[in-house]
């Protein structure tokens, strides 16, 4: 990593694919601030807009190791990665990571932490917190106290196209137009535009070096969840929605419910309906001291929720919550391995000539998923969607972020893109509970004189006799999924003008 040069003030951004980090980083840009990224994997930002404007460091929170110069010139580290309450060990592991990322910044001589957690609400005692924010707490607490000056922004429900909450918001209203619902829909919360969030988040990067605290962040209005679902529905153009709240829907039997019903996997769900339990409303405003808010004030929730399907609309959606979500662990093999590292490797190989240019074809492959389905048998696709939610999993719901073009990490209904090059190569990580790991690639070959070769590759790798079996008991279903797949792809790109 080379040292940067005496100029502007430089910021390193940990959780740059994630929803929040890769709205923050165009913003610090456009600011004039000099960029690096923290990341796992680089090209997971590879066809971001903006990637050729940063800085590339390759490491992880959770390994101190490999920290190491990341951290060098840095003026302030932006710290937006948390586990999101997934697994048994989730707070020890967000524990250890805010630790190793404080005495690295510390070491590195970082002159301030900006952290974005989650608004505590007020006289409740730390022991009666939902496990997510009593860990997003603690995390707090750990930078605060590792010697950089720290500045927590504690937000609530962050409304903005393409977030979590949003989502939960949105699919709830949406599909349900008279629902039971459990206690918390009457709990007051203070919802906040991503749009304020980034501003405030761009603008601690400047607050005094004497500042290390905590900040309430919010917008102007106060409203319940049931009245924020009356006003999206209102805002949407839908009916007023007939809403019964009941007592005995506990917070985990909610997320399944919400599960169910939106994009949002109940892993995601969970953390965000058992911090609904309390009312979350700011109990100060002494950021507006050091960022004034703007003249025309902060963003009301109707505005949000018009600027949110607005972009959703027309396609103008930056960044998902799912953007965060994350393929394989790094060290899981890839499968253009070439002896296959792994051990065995399941394959079935589609392989089709088309009378279509090599652009149809591929515009059909870009398209696939979301609205568009995936060319085959449809109740297969969806029976296997609604298995995988109901064990856990992300299910189809997810769709796109984009209607018509992808970029490598974007997830797709229940894959992740892992490879893209454009004309040529699709490549998609399965996300969906598998007892191994699974891709569908897609790929084409100009033929010459109009004719294109589409070949299509499923590809699983078994994890122990389960994974084995899992294979075999789906094998007589391929010839009808993906031989369908392959037969209808063509068939679209031969009608494509």
């Amino acid at each position: 990593m080379h040292a940067w040069s005496a100029g502007p003030k430089r910021c390193l951004v940990t959780g740059a694919t994630g929803y929040i980090g890769g709205r923050l980083v165009p913003e610090l840009l456009a600011r004039g601030y000099a960029v690096r990224c923290l990341v796992r994997d680089p090209g997971r930002l590879r066809d971001h807009p903006w990637r050729a404007e940063v800085e590339i460091a390759t490491g992880d929170v959770t390994r101190p190791e490999t920290l190491g110069g990341a951290f060098d010139g840095v003026d302030a580290a932006y710290y937006l990665v948390h586990s999101l309450g997934t697994g048994p060990t989730f707070e020890a592991t967000d524990r250890a990571a805010a630790q190793a990322f404080a005495a690295a910044a510390a070491a590195a001589g970082v002159t301030r932490i900006v952290y974005l957690g989650g608004l505590v609400p007020g006289g409740v005692p730390e022991a009666d917190l939902s496990p997510h924010l009593r860990s997003r707490a603690e995390v707090g607490r750990i930078l605060r106290a590792g010697g950089v000056p720290t500045a927590e922004l504690r937000a609530a429900v962050i409304i903005g196209s393409g977030s979590a909450s949003f989502e939960m918001l949105r699919h709830l209203t949406e599909r349900l137009p008279a629902m039971v619902t459990p206690r918390w829909v009457a709990t007051r919360i203070q919802p906040i535009a991503v749009r304020d969030v980034l501003r405030y988040l761009v603008g601690a990067a400047e607050l005094p070096s004497e500042l290390n605290r905590t900040f309430d962040i919010g917008g102007p209005d106060v409203l319940t969840y049931a009245e924020m679902m009356h006003r999206y529905a209102r805002l949407a153009g839908l009916p007023r929605r007939f809403i019964v709240s009941v007592p005995v829907l506990t917070p985990r039997l909610s997320s399944h419910w919400v599960g169910l019903v939106t994009p949002v996997p109940n892993s995601i769900a969970r953390p965000l309906v058992e911090s609904l339990r309390h009312e979350v409303v700011c109990g100060e405003h002494d950021i507006a001291r050091w960022v004034p808010d703007p003249p025309e004030g902060l963003t009301g929730f109707d505005r949000a929720v018009t600027l949110a399907l607005r972009r959703i609309k027309d396609a103008d959606v930056a960044t998902r919550w799912s953007s965060a979500s994350l393929p394989g662990a790094p060290s899981d093999p890839l499968p253009t391995d070439p002896d296959w590292a792994g051990g065995s490797l399941y394959q079935d190989v589609q392989e089709r000539t088309v009378t279509a240019s090599p652009a149809a074809v591929w515009r059909v492959i870009e398209g696939i998923g979301g609205d568009n389905g995936w060319y085959s048998f449809p109740l297969a696709w969806a029976l296997r969607g609604w298995i995988d939610r109901l064990v856990g999993g992300v299910g189809l719901r997810r769709g796109r972020r984009d209607p018509a073009r992808l970029r490598v990490g974007d997830s797709l209904d229940f894959w992740r893109v892992e490879e893209l090059q454009p004309g040529r190569l699709l490549r998609l990580r399965a996300e969906m509970r598998l007892p191994g790991l699974a891709w569908l690639e897609l790929s084409v070959t100009p033929e010459g004189e109009g004719r294109t070769c589409y070949r299509q590759r499923a590809l699983f790798h078994p994890r122990g006799l389960a994974g084995h079996a899992y294979w075999w008991s789906v094998a007589p279903f391929h010839t009808v999924v993906f031989g369908g797949m392959a037969r209808n792809i063509t068939e679209r790109a031969r009608q494509e003008p």
